[in-house]
């Protein structure tokens, strides 16, 4: 009976979901036909495909079900895998010569907002495969979940439950309903999206990159519609302080942004989290800054508006650059590559590990110390003004653990493909942290991935997939006990 009524909750969610992507496509579809481009066919071939399919999972999941808490981790990365695979058929019928691995590839990077790609010739891409890269980041960054708000609720299924298994907030209610919250998120998401794409048209980009852009940005995303990446708008310095002040504004945490727009004003800066992300981010960019001018001999201001972009490009898991930051000397190679692993905010659009598990490892480290001086001595350890317990501790030193030995199996798998050293293991750490270039001449922010061998690239795209469902979401699925009644 429970295989059966959960076989009915998949059905009419992933068909909603797939009704909704129709709806994107769509979109995209009218993107194409006013830029009078003919691949406007390929968008609705794949807009009636799509619609067909989630009107035939929601029919046949239209009986009742009962909801089963741990359904949301199986529901949660189905939903997934099946956006990515129906969001596959644009690229496929708009450019036959791309592989099925590259036009996977591209997608798997998209709806995951890590922004790596195999694409070249961006310049000169159709105006509608750009429109509907960009749109798959923006669904990606949290409007899969914003879809699952206006879904969830009319099959009596709480829309933050969802948002929760995928994005591990920790950040405390602003609302007293879930549902209320969701609508916020929601309306703070769009409200984000719309200001960025505004001040960038107001900046001098075209209506299309305003729009386009904003979404990457917003989403965390990091698709350009150039080959140079936002280096296409070195000379317009303030679209560089445009894009690192929403990069800084969706990394942090949706239910605090939430609490903000309702009028707690300090919210935000009495949250330890932000207040540590913001410290490192001034610090690395300080220090970023004052090496470039030293090193490089690069003016202050110059080296600042750099720094500053590609810092925050980074550490938001956006994936932007504006130069080849790793010709900027050892000290920026070994910085950026550290700041991949870190992520921004709990809560937010960004990846990686997350400041607030780092801070708290801390903590478990303060701890170890003063038992080795006072071993019967009992302390409260607090994260802000909470108290913090053994088991969330050990919930956060194993989410370490696995994320950095998912890293490290991920750079062993790409080795074996003669990958070098510095392509394997910064290609497995900006999958799993969803960041988009790694570092080298190949995948560095000069490079891509579409010289990648076959089978790197399906790692690749399964080191993005695990690291933006938490990996711990998925990795549950492949044990024994999850599977046991």
């Amino acid at each position: 009976m429970r295989a059966a009524t959960s076989r009915f909750l998949f059905y009419r969610v992933i068909g909603y979901l797939l009704l909704l992507l129709a709806g994107t496509m769509l979109i995209t579809t009218a993107v194409a036909v006013f830029y009078d481009e003919q691949s406007f066919w390929s968008y609705l071939i794949s807009a009636l495909i799509t619609a067909s399919f989630g009107y035939i999972l929601v029919y046949k999941g239209r009986h009742e079900f009962v909801l089963i808490k741990r359904h949301l981790f199986l529901l949660t990365t189905l939903c997934w895998l099946s956006i990515c695979l129906f969001s596959t058929l644009p690229f496929v019928l708009v450019l036959p010569n791309l592989s099925y691995v590259d036009a996977a590839f591209e997608t798997v990077s998209a709806i995951t907002t890590t922004g790596a790609t195999v694409l070249t010739g961006l310049d000169q891409m159709p105006r509608g495969l750009l429109f509907w890269r960009a749109i798959l980041q923006w669904i990606g960054g949290v409007g899969i979940i914003v879809m699952a708000i206006a879904i969830l609720p009319a099959l009596k299924i709480g829309g933050m439950k969802l948002f929760k298994t995928e994005n591990s907030d920790i950040s405390e209610k602003i609302l007293p309903r879930s549902s209320s919250l969701s609508m916020y998120i929601g309306l703070v998401y769009l409200l984000l999206s719309a200001a960025c794409m505004s001040l960038y048209y107001l900046g001098g980009m075209s209506g299309f990159d305003a729009i386009t852009h904003g979404m990457a940005t917003v989403s965390t995303g990091g698709f350009a519609n150039y080959d140079t990446s936002f280096g296409h708008f070195n000379d317009r310095p303030h679209l560089l302080w445009i894009a690192s002040l929403f990069m800084l504004l969706s990394a942090l945490p949706l239910v605090l942004l939430v609490g903000t727009l309702r009028g707690h004003k300090w919210l935000l800066l009495r949250d330890p989290q932000v207040r540590a992300f913001l410290t490192i981010v001034l610090f690395c960019t300080l220090l970023l800054t004052w090496y470039q001018h030293e090193h490089n001999a690069r003016p202050w201001l110059d080296a600042l508006t750099h720094s500053t972009f590609n810092i925050v490009s980074v550490i938001t898991t956006c994936g932007f650059a504006s130069e080849n930051y790793s010709a900027w000397g050892g000290l920026a190679v070994i910085l950026f590559f550290y700041i991949t692993f870190s992520g921004a905010c709990s809560g937010s659009t960004s990846g990686g590990l997350k400041i607030f598990r780092t801070q708290l490892a801390g903590l478990l480290l303060i701890k170890q110390f003063k038992l080795l001086v006072h071993p019967n001595a009992v302390w409260v350890q607090k994260y802000g003004s909470k108290p913090v317990n053994d088991q969330l501790l050990g919930s956060v030193l194993a989410f370490c653990f696995i994320y950095f030995a998912s890293i490290a199996a991920l750079a062993l798998g790409l080795s074996m493909f003669d990958l070098d050293f510095v392509t394997a293991l910064t290609g497995a750490a900006t999958a799993i942290s969803n960041v988009g270039p790694g570092l080298g001449p190949v995948i560095g922010p000069d490079g891509n991935f579409s010289s990648l061998p076959d089978g790197a690239k399906w790692l690749i795209s399964f080191g993005m997939l695990l690291g933006r469902l938490e990996i711990l979401t998925v990795l549950l699925l492949f044990t024994p006990m999850y599977w046991r009644y």
